[in-house]
C-alpha cells in the first residue's frame, strides 16, 4: 500500500523525493541504488531537485541509464495527466495497473504477497467509495490524499490517555493480546483469500492464521463479516468464512433481532423502514425488548428461498418504489436508483436487512407483480 501511495504522492508533487526513491525501481526497472546516488549528485552539483534531472538525464548523468529515466519520467507525467480527467478511483486504477504494482503483487504466490495484493485491493474498494460520496463536490484523487495525510497527522499525536483502536494485520498482532479484539473481513474468497483455496498448504497456512488472530483476545472477541463489499470497483455478494462456521457453535453468541412488523398493518415497507432506522439511531431505547442469544448449530443465517421459476429481470425494467425479490436477501422495495444504464446502482430496502445498494447489471433481482 505505501509503494501506491508513494505513486500517488509522485503524481501530484513530482518534487517528493522520498517517494521517488520509493518507486523509481520498483516494480524493478533497471534504476538501482548506484542510479539514485546519480541522480542526487547531479541535483546537488546543479542545485535542482531529483525530478529536474530524472526529466533531462541526457543533460546531467552519463551512462545508458538515461532511456529509463525518461521512461520513468513519462509514466509519472501520464499519471498526472490522467488525474486531470479521471476522478479519484479511475486515477487510482489507472495508476495502479499502469506502474505494474498490480501484476508484481499478482504473480507472489507467497502468503505476504496475497496480503499485500489484498490490501492493494482494500485501498482502492475505499477510494472508490469516495469517489462516489455526494456530499463533496471534487472527488478527484488529489482531494483524497489531501484526506488522508490529514487522518495521518491525527495518527500521529501521542497521547496515550486518548480512547483509541489498534488497527493491525494478523501478522503484526503475533505474540500480543487485547482484552478486546474484533476480527473484520471473514468471507469466502477474503480470509480465506481466495488464491489460498487451489493449495491445501495454503488454505491451512491461512488456517492458522485465523487461530492467531482469535486467540489475541483475553475476554471478548468479535468476528464479523459483511454481506457485500466493493471488488475491483463492482459490489459483489459475500458469504461467512468457512473459519466461522468450523467453530463450536457452544462457544459462539448470536445478536439476532427479529425484524419488526410494519406499523402501516399492510404489506407496505414502508413503516418497517422508519421503524429499522429508528433503531438505528436510538440502540439505547428502553422501550426496545433486549437481544436475545439463541444457541445455533451454525452461524449462517437462514437463507431465502427463491420463488418457483424465479428469473432476474434486466436493468432496464426496473423503476423507483417497485416491489422485488432477491434470490439471496428475499423481498424489498426499491427506494432509489442512480446513474445511467449499464451501471445503474439501486438501494433496495429488504425486510430484516434495511438498504443495500446494489448495481442492477449484476443484481439478479425479479420484480414482483
Amino acid at each position: 500500500v505505501k509503494d501506491l501511495i508513494a505513486y500517488f504522492r509522485l503524481t501530484f508533487n513530482p518534487s517528493d523525493e522520498e517517494a521517488i526513491k520509493r518507486v523509481i525501481n520498483y516494480p524493478r526497472r533497471g534504476l538501482g541504488d548506484t542510479t539514485v546516488e546519480k541522480i542526487i549528485v547531479a541535483a546537488d552539483k546543479h542545485d535542482i531537485t531529483m525530478w529536474e534531472v530524472i526529466c533531462a538525464p541526457q543533460q546531467y548523468i552519463e551512462g545508458r541509464i538515461a532511456n529509463q529515466l525518461n521512461d520513468f519520467a513519462m509514466l509519472i507525467k501520464s499519471f498526472a495527466a490522467e488525474s486531470k480527467k479521471l476522478d479519484a478511483y479511475e486515477t487510482a486504477l489507472y495508476i495502479s495497473q499502469h506502474s505494474g504494482i498490480l501484476k508484481e503483487l499478482h504473480t507472489d504466490d507467497s502468503i505476504e504477497g496475497r496480503s499485500r495484493y489484498e490490501n492493494i485491493q482494500e485501498l482502492l474498494n475505499g477510494i472508490k467509495e469516495f469517489a462516489e460520496r455526494e456530499d463533496i463536490e471534487d472527488r478527484s484523487l488529489a482531494i483524497f490524499m489531501q484526506d488522508i495525510a490529514l487522518l495521518t497527522n491525527d495518527d500521529r499525536q501521542d497521547d496515550k490517555t486518548r480512547d483509541t483502536v489498534s488497527l493491525m494485520t494478523i501478522h503484526s498482532a503475533k505474540g500480543l493480546e487485547f482484552k478486546n479484539v474484533f476480527v473484520v473481513g471473514l468471507e469466502e474468497n477474503l480470509f480465506p483469500s481466495q488464491m489460498s483455496l487451489n493449495s491445501r498448504t495454503d488454505l491451512e497456512e491461512e488456517r492458522r492464521l485465523f487461530y492467531v488472530a482469535i486467540t489475541r483476545a483475553e475476554k471478548k472477541l468479535t468476528l464479523t463479516y459483511a454481506t457485500s463489499r466493493y471488488r475491483w470497483g463492482t459490489l459483489t455478494n459475500c458469504e461467512p468464512s468457512r473459519f466461522i462456521n468450523e467453530i463450536n457453535a457452544k462457544y459462539l453468541e448470536l445478536e439476532i433481532v427479529k425484524p419488526t412488523k410494519s406499523v402501516l398493518g399492510d404489506n407496505s415497507f414502508d413503516g418497517e423502514r422508519r421503524t429499522w432506522s429508528q433503531q438505528r439511531e436510538s440502540p439505547s431505547s428502553t422501550e426496545r425488548t433486549p437481544v436475545q442469544r439463541p444457541k445455533t448449530t451454525s452461524i449462517l443465517p437462514k437463507a431465502h428461498i427463491p420463488t418457483p421459476g424465479f428469473a432476474p429481470d434486466v436493468a432496464s425494467a426496473f423503476q423507483n418504489g417497485m416491489d422485488v425479490e432477491h434470490e439471496k436477501f428475499g423481498f424489498g422495495k426499491i427506494v432509489s436508483l442512480e446513474g445511467n444504464l449499464p451501471d445503474v446502482k439501486a438501494t433496495v430496502f429488504f425486510q430484516g436487512l434495511g438498504n443495500k445498494q446494489l448495481l442492477l447489471k449484476f443484481a439478479k433481482l425479479r420484480i414482483v407483480k
